[in-house]
């Protein structure tokens, strides 16, 4: 995994003639990165930090970022809101789709005057009842939350429930905790196991295809895995292209001679298509591969047929009624990864 460089922050820093001293924003996204470091020496002036789609852990080395004003680690392996209680200008903090279960964490954003706004989507935490409360009561300079502007009657009930929210909220975080112990311990011994046969030639084929075809909780130690295994099949791909004669591409069929979307299911993957209570939609429930992270999943829905592309593999499914896409909505299950796919439909049944 790869680490902040003086080299690869000055090449990032091109509009400033690679000046890292006086930078004022900085993108670091889609690295690799595991750790954040020395930025807080090099690049004192920073105030917008750009570190999405890592695989960074912990949020740390930026208490004397005394100017930073957006951080954004969308898309990393953080768990817990922490290292923030410095008095900073921080204004935004973005953490959609990270893996915080620690709600209470973000008691130490208190001393942050000048935070208005944080994303926490995603997050295992967004799922725990009583947060959004316990946000806005434990946050009062907060204006926004997930982008949902703040009302002042919402955070006037807050505050009056506060403390037996925060009884719930750290209940749910035992409970979370106590799973996730679980997890750490599974992806130990899943990495004793792999390691073990690391040295049987006859087996990495089974392994490789073991692997993305397993269903597994969607964690920090997943994302990691399928960023080691991206790295490592892209490593033999290199070795091997001069060697393997190309093969033809066989053209795929979408529709079929009537122009009708035909049913394709490629990776033969589970899937579940319903309606909800009411009629009102079509609701699609695909089982992710092990590790798949969303950045590797592309979902597209037409008025009259949903598709779904896992690691090349397709899935498209006609619908019998026509549906509405820009209403469409698709999201990941914190406890299961499977990908959830709303449909509201075009003409729904009066109720």
């Amino acid at each position: 995994m790869a680490r902040i460089t003086e080299e690869l922050v000055r090449k990032r820093a091109e509009h400033n003639e690679c000046e890292i001293f006086s930078l004022e924003e900085l993108s670091l996204h889609q690295q690799d990165l595991v750790k954040i470091e020395h930025l807080d020496r090099w690049c004192r002036d920073l105030k917008i930090l750009y570190l999405q789609n890592n695989l960074i852990g912990k949020i740390e080395n930026v208490s004397k970022l005394k100017k930073l004003e957006y951080l954004n680690l969308a898309l990393n392996n953080v768990e817990k809101i922490e290292n923030l209680k410095a008095r900073l200008s921080l204004q935004k903090l973005d953490l959609t789709v990270n893996f915080v279960g620690e709600l209470t964490s973000i008691e130490c954003l208190r001393s942050n005057i000048f935070l208005e706004e944080i994303y926490l989507t995603g997050n295992p935490c967004a799922q725990f009842e009583g947060y959004q409360d316990f946000v806005f009561a434990t946050l009062p300079q907060l204006k926004r939350l997930d982008g949902h502007e703040i009302e002042k009657s919402e955070r006037i009930k807050a505050m009056q429930v506060l403390e037996s929210t925060r009884e719930k909220i750290v209940k749910q975080q035992e409970i979370y905790k106590a799973k996730r112990r679980e997890q750490k311990e599974d992806a130990r011994k899943n990495e004793d196991k792999e390691n073990n046969n690391e040295d049987e030639e006859e087996l990495e084929s089974k392994k490789d295809q073991e692997f993305w075809s397993e269903q597994v909780d969607f964690t920090p130690e997943s994302r990691t895995a399928i960023q080691n295994k991206l790295k490592e099949n892209k490593e033999k791909t290199h070795e091997s292209k001069f060697k393997e004669p190309k093969k033809e591409k066989h053209e795929r069929r979408y529709f079929n001679e009537e122009g009708k979307p035909m049913n394709i299911n490629e990776g033969k993957v589970n899937f579940k298509l319903t309606e909800t209570d009411d009629d009102s939609a079509f609701v699609l429930d695909v089982s992710c591969y092990r590790y798949m992270d969303t950045s590797l999943i592309d979902a597209d829905v037409q008025p009259w047929y949903v598709r779904v592309t896992m690691k090349g593999n397709l899935l498209q499914l006609s619908l019998l009624e026509e549906v509405k896409p820009d209403s469409s909505t698709a999201k990941r299950s914190q406890i299961t990864g499977h990908l959830i796919i709303t449909m509201p439909k075009l003409y729904p049944p009066n109720v």
